[in-house]
């Protein structure tokens, strides 16, 4: 009889197994509602976090409200009149930008204008969409460059290369003579090879930064220009021509490679922002 009681006592109340069961469909409705609430929360603070980005580009749009914050980082502090003169603006329009620029910008207690913690953010935004929009219109004008290819280049290198070999040679010859006769040192490779770089450089260095143009370039159509279409100077060939010197030609060959940009066949090129057209190009 107690048997029989007790087993009809644990159908009632149910075996533990069954506790353990409804205990876990109450726990995983709990976490479905649990998620269901901080989807809809985090969707609902996403829609909100857009609508302030949208606010923010569209103050930071006008270039008189980018011109008041970019005086106040400057300077620290303005008064009204202050910027009303070094903006050149009348009353009415600085007014009107000061109430658009609320949480951007405050007032001490003196009553001068100065930056708050977003003004100061607002002004790293400014400045990195400006760096960004040189990049852009560089990007735009090299595109419309006719780049030479590298077959060209590698043969204007070639002509280059005879040209200063020949110019080597006949130096090397004449002071070996000299060295005969006076009875000087031999031949010493190591030197001669330094002397060798040293010419090419100077002679590379020297004809792109007087018309952009070597005997090789001059003679396969070529010329050397700043990435934005505008002519080198010295300081851009010396800079690239570093890239030819045989130690780090390699180098220089391979990173360009690896950069994947059209206007860099060679590192050094990047470096120096120039790259090399084709004037034959239609």
């Amino acid at each position: 009889m107690a048997r029989i009681a007790y087993t009809y006592s644990i159908r009632a109340r149910g075996s533990p197994f069954d506790n353990i069961n409804r205990y876990e469909r109450v726990l995983d409705e709990t976490l479905i509602s649990a998620v269901s609430w901080i989807s809809a929360k985090g969707l609902k603070r996403l829609a909100v976090d857009q609508e302030n980005v949208s606010r923010i580009l569209t103050i930071m749009s006008h270039p008189l409200r980018r011109e008041i914050l970019l005086s106040l980082s400057e300077k620290g502090e303005h008064s009204f009149t202050d910027l009303m003169n070094s903006l050149n603006v009348h009353t009415g329009k600085l007014s009107f930008h000061i109430r658009a620029l609320a949480g951007f910008i405050e007032q001490t207690p003196n009553g001068k204008y100065t930056l708050t913690k977003s003004g100061e953010n607002a002004i790293r935004l400014i400045k990195d969409l400006e760096t960004w929009a040189v990049e852009v219109d560089l990007a735009r004008r090299t595109s419309a460059l006719p780049l030479a290819s590298q077959k060209k280049r590698i043969y204007a290198f070639l002509i280059d290369f005879a040209v200063v070999l020949s110019i080597f040679m006949v130096t090397a010859i004449m002071t070996g003579l000299l060295s005969s006769i006076t009875g000087g040192g031999g031949f010493r490779p190591d030197i001669n090879f330094i002397i060798f770089v040293v010419i090419f450089w100077v002679y590379s260095t020297l004809l792109e930064g007087f018309a952009g143009q070597s005997l090789g370039k001059r003679m396969m159509g070529l010329v050397v220009v700043r990435v934005d279409g505008k002519r080198v100077f010295y300081d851009h060939a010396a800079v690239r021509n570093f890239g030819k010197i045989f130690l780090i030609l390699p180098f220089d060959l391979l990173t360009g490679y690896r950069l994947k940009d059209k206007r860099f066949i060679r590192y050094f090129d990047k470096f120096a922002g120039t790259t090399v057209i084709d004037l034959r190009l239609p």
